[in-house]
């Protein structure tokens, strides 16, 4: 994996000088900024972080294109705002999704720049009830790969289980089951920070990929737990789950 630095101290400066003056006159006036220190840095990230993604999973999306891509767009919908809201958006983000995520709740991959909040996500934020409860069913018949899967010495180094939890056991679950607090999750995502000049060091590439590689385990026991392909050559099922195995990292 060659090094080389992708991003700049540009990126978080005009991010903060956009959350100041988040209005379209600035905006136009500094368009050509936003393109050359923000757009086409991400976008090229994101062409060459692809592979390094297929090595983990050939069903998760890396698309550089411009628009309707991975590349989360600058410009807020404004359909359902109201007329003072700020019309862009003063963080950069891109998604890898699985290739199932326009048919059904899938997980994936986030990776968000924003001044202060630098961070790569994974996993399901916000899942439906019946997304939730398919993950759920998964750790309760397979507690030890489940257990593999979030609390190997990579993982722990790496990443952190964050995300919303109901108070209470949810119903059909014992309520002094040993992984109580893991069935209590509404959310199952993991979250690795970074400092802003990890993002615009050389290496930063090698450090995303380090962290998804970290998270496969977690990512392939919840995709497989929703019926969804992981490995090469693996079709999708989407109603029953597969049988969720042992992870392995290449």
């Amino acid at each position: 994996m060659a090094s080389q630095s992708y991003f700049s101290p540009e990126l978080f400066k005009f991010l903060k000088q956009l959350r100041r003056h988040n209005n379209r006159e600035w905006f136009q006036e500094n368009k050509e900024r936003y393109e050359v220190h923000v757009r086409d840095p991400f976008l090229r990230f994101i062409e060459d972080f692809r592979p390094q993604l297929h090595k983990i999973s050939p069903h998760f999306m890396a698309d550089p294109r411009r628009s309707g891509g991975s590349l989360l767009r600058i410009y807020r919908d404004m359909r359902f705002r109201g007329p003072d809201a700020d019309p862009y958006q003063t963080m950069a983000a891109a998604r890898f999704p699985h290739a199932a995520w326009k048919q059904t709740t899938a997980p994936g991959f986030y990776l968000h720049l924003e001044p202060g909040t630098s961070f790569l996500g994974s996993g399901l934020w916000h899942p439906n009830p019946e997304t939730r409860n398919s993950v759920r069913q998964a750790i309760v018949k397979n507690p030890a790969t489940w257990q593999k899967a979030t609390s190997g010495k990579r993982f722990k180094a790496l990443c952190e289980l964050e995300g919303a939890s109901s108070s209470r056991m949810p119903l059909g679950y014992e309520p002094d089951h040993p992984l109580a607090d893991d069935l209590k999750r509404k959310d199952f995502i993991t979250v690795t920070y970074f400092k802003e000049d990890q993002v615009c060091a050389s290496d930063f590439l090698e450090l995303v990929t380090r962290a998804v590689t970290a998270t496969a385990p977690f990512m392939q026991f919840l995709t497989r737990s929703l019926g969804l392909a992981w490995s090469s050559g693996e079709k999708v099922s989407l109603r029953e789950p597969l049988e969720v195995e042992a992870p392995r990292v290449r």
